[in-house]
C-alpha cells in the first residue's frame, strides 16, 4: 500500500507519529517518508530514534500547518497525507481560544488546500471522540475540521484527492492522558476521580496506528471511519493502577463528558457497520461511483443507534488495564535503553 509512494505526516512528532513512522519503516518500503512538525527539538530526537543510514526514505521539514506557503513546499510530490498536528489539550484550547482555531481549524484549511493544488492522491485526517457532540473548544474545532476534510472531496474535481477522517476514542498512555497523572498522583496515596460514573473508550497507539492504515487501504472519500474499541470505567482504571490508593471525588472539570459517543442517533441513518469498525458515510457522494459498489450487502445501523462509551458492548477488567499499564511502562523501558 506505501510501497514506493511518498507519504507525509504533519504533526510526526507526536505519541502517534512517532508510532505511525516506525510501523510505516517496519512493514512497508516507501520512497520518502516526510516527518512535519514545528519542534526542532522532537525531531533531534526522532533522528537519534531512527537512524538515517539505516532509513534513507526518511525526511524531516520544520514547519507550521498555519503557514500556507510551507505546506505547499512540503507536500510537491507527495503522494499520502496524514494529518496528525492539533492543539488538543482541554485546558489551553480554552484559555487560548484563537490559538486552537487556527491551528485546528484554519490549519485544517490549508492541509485541504495544499494536498489538492499539489495532487496528493490521499489525506487521511485524526480526529477524537471529542469531536462528537462538542462541549469543549477543542472538540469543537475538530468537528469544523471533520467537516472540512469530508466536503474537500466536493471540490477537489481533477486533482482527484480523496480525503477521509479517522475518529478514535483515548490513547492509552499518551501525553496529557490520566494513566501518566494517576501514576504519578499514587505517590500521594490518594487518586482524584472526577465521577465514579465516567467512562471513557481506549485504544492503544498500535492499534490507533493499524487502524489508519487499513482505513487508508479501505477508504474512497469523505468518510468518517470509527473503530470498534472497548470501554473502561474510572474505577477500574485506579484499581489497575493503584489498588492500594484512597480515591477523592473532585468533580467533573468544565469542558469535559461524564460519557462518550462516537456516533450519535443522527448518524446512526448514515452509517455501516463493519466487522472492526462504523463508517459514517458523507451525505453526498457523487465524487465517487464506485462507492456504492463498495458498500453494497454491508448492513447499515438501526434508526437511533448510538454507539457511546457508556452503552458498549465490550469493556475491560481491571487485570486487562493492569497489562496495559504493564506494557506501557516496559515499553517507556525500552525507548530510555534505546
Amino acid at each position: 500500500m506505501l510501497n514506493d509512494k511518498v507519504v507525509l505526516i504533519t504533526g510526526g512528532t507526536g505519541s502517534f507519529g512517532k508510532a505511525f513512522i516506525g510501523a510505516v519503516l517496519k512493514n512497508y518500503k516507501p520512497r520518502k517518508l516526510i516527518v512535519y512538525s514545528r519542534d526542532e527539538l522532537k525531531q533531534f530526537e526522532m533522528r537519534r530514534m531512527f537512524d538515517e543510514k539505516a532509513y534513507p526514505a526518511l525526511r524531516y521539514f520544520i514547519g507550521d500547518i498555519r503557514d500556507r506557503e510551507r505546506l505547499y513546499r512540503a507536500f510537491d510530490g507527495v503522494d499520502v497525507v496524514i494529518h496528525a498536528a492539533a492543539l488538543k489539550q482541554v485546558p489551553a484550547a480554552e484559555y487560548n481560544p484563537m490559538e486552537a482555531i487556527k491551528t485546528n481549524v484554519w490549519g485544517a484549511s490549508n492541509v485541504i488546500d495544499a494536498a489538492i493544488d499539489r495532487n496528493v492522491k490521499q489525506v487521511v485526517a485524526l480526529s477524537t471522540d471529542k469531536a462528537v457532540n462538542p462541549v469543549n473548544l477543542y472538540g469543537a474545532t475538530k468537528l469544523c475540521s471533520d467537516k472540512l476534510f469530508v466536503a474537500a472531496n466536493n471540490y477537489s474535481g481533477s486533482h482527484g484527492t480523496r480525503f477521509s477522517v479517522v475518529r478514535y476514542g483515548n490513547v492509552v498512555g499518551s501525553r496529557g492522558s490520566v494513566i501518566p497523572f494517576f501514576l504519578d498522583a499514587r505517590k500521594t496515596g490518594t487518586l482524584p476521580i472526577t465521577d465514579k460514573r465516567m467512562t471513557r473508550f481506549w485504544i492503544t497507539l498500535d492499534q490507533a496506528v493499524a487502524f489508519v492504515m487499513r482505513s487508508l487501504d479501505m477508504m474512497e472519500g469523505g468518510e468518517i471511519f470509527v473503530p470498534k474499541i472497548p470501554s473502561m470505567n474510572i474505577m477500574d482504571l485506579a484499581k489497575a493502577v493503584a489498588p492500594d490508593c484512597k480515591t477523592r471525588i473532585v468533580g467533573i472539570r468544565p469542558g469535559e463528558k461524564l460519557h462518550e459517543v462516537m456516533v450519535t442517533e443522527d448518524d446512526a441513518r448514515n452509517t455501516l457497520e463493519y466487522p472492526d469498525r462504523y463508517v459514517i458515510l458523507p451525505a453526498a457522494h457523487d465524487w465517487s461511483q464506485e462507492y456504492g459498489k463498495k458498500t453494497k450487502g454491508i448492513k447499515r445501523c438501526a434508526e437511533g443507534f448510538r454507539y457511546s462509551s457508556d452503552g458498549n458492548k465490550v469493556w475491560l477488567t481491571v487485570e486487562q488495564l493492569r497489562t496495559m499499564i504493564k506494557g506501557l511502562a516496559l515499553q517507556d523501558a525500552t525507548a530510555c535503553a534505546d
